[in-house]
């Protein structure tokens, strides 16, 4: 989400709001608004750590993590790590099966590994996993992400 357009979208609606007013007003309201983006910016962050601290005490498996990059701003859903491999480690991994994939299907895997920073063997654990724990697909989220909108 981009915090710059709810930043303009805030001030419009002040200018809006002032443009009921004289010359005066409007000018108050120009400055105003110019001067309280920084401010706006912070109070937003802040508000959206607290949603996903409180969003943390609710999601079984994983934690959401508030991730900034320039003037986009994202809530991640990232899983448990013990979850998928099993409180007993690298021990209760020693199962080993052959599984037979078509070479369409592998690129596939191997991509979607590749896009999430996990190795092909850890992607095929988490997707079997999520699939018999609970009923769907490892991608039920949007890419992980959480998106909506919320009321008050």
């Amino acid at each position: 989400m981009e915090l710059g357009q709810i930043i303009a979208a805030i001030v419009s609606d002040l200018d809006s709001t002032a443009a009921l007013g004289d010359e005066s007003l409007r000018d108050s309201a120009q400055r105003l608004g110019r001067s309280m983006g920084p401010s706006i910016r912070v109070h937003l962050l802040e508000a959206l750590g607290e949603l996903a601290l409180d969003l943390n005490g609710q999601l079984p498996g994983g934690r959401v993590e508030l991730r900034l990059s320039g003037g986009d701003v994202e809530l991640v859903f990232v899983p448990d790590q013990e979850r998928w491999q099993g409180s007993g480690g690298d021990e209760e991994q020693s199962a080993r099966i052959t599984l037979r994939l078509s070479e369409q299907l592998k690129a596939r895997a191997e991509a979607a590994a590749a896009a999430e920073g996990v190795s092909t063997n850890t992607w095929l654990v988490r997707a079997i996993s999520s699939r018999l724990d609970g009923g769907r697909s490892p991608r039920g989220r949007s890419g992980n992400r959480l998106r909506g909108f919320a009321e008050s």
